[in-house]
């Protein structure tokens, strides 16, 4: 079998001397230099956050500053890289939730696992996790990255509840002004 070298056209004085090339880099830097700038000046500018945004997971409270979260633990066992971890304890005696059986006793979110994706917040049945609008996490070492309990709730803060779950009275009131 024999091998046909392929014959290729010869290069213009113009190509050897790499001109157009040059020339073509040239005019984009130029673009570029007088083009209007698109630099944000992080993070004393923050971008818009888009509507629906996934950002951290956080705990919430209600408006009388109670925990919402009852320990079902259903958010750990739909999340896909298992960052989420709850131990389960006692209801204290004299909070104002002892028709729950168990509360939180150690929530941890490890931060450096949790990929945003939502589905904790979609399968809480008491609204106690919410995705946050904040996107930026940051620690030294690993163990800054593991979110407990308190910094959880630090982060989320307190949310309006629109069903009056635990409030039994105020339930029955705004239930017996509809009727």
């Amino acid at each position: 079998m024999a091998v046909i070298p392929v014959e290729r056209k010869p290069l213009s004085f113009a190509e050897r001397t790499y001109l157009p090339q040059i020339a073509s880099g040239l005019k984009t830097t130029l673009m570029h230099l007088f083009a209007p700038k698109v630099t944000l000046e992080y993070p004393e500018v923050r971008p818009e956050i888009p509507a629906g945004y996934r950002g951290v997971p956080t705990l919430v409270k209600d408006p009388n500053g109670r925990e919402k979260c009852v320990s079902c633990q259903l958010c750990e066992f739909v999340c896909p890289p298992k960052a989420i971890r709850i131990t389960p304890g006692e209801v204290p005696e004299g909070s104002g939730r002892e028709h729950v059986e168990k509360g939180p006793q150690e929530f941890k979110i490890d931060m450096l696992r949790c990929i945003y994706c939502g589905l904790c917040q979609e399968v809480c049945p008491e609204e106690a996790i919410f995705l946050q609008n904040q996107f930026s996490m940051t620690g030294y070492t690993r163990a800054e990255m593991v979110n407990d309990k308190t910094k959880l709730y630090e982060l989320g803060g307190t949310l309006p509840d629109q069903h009056f779950k635990w409030d039994k009275k105020k339930a029955a009131a705004e239930h017996g002004n509809a009727h």
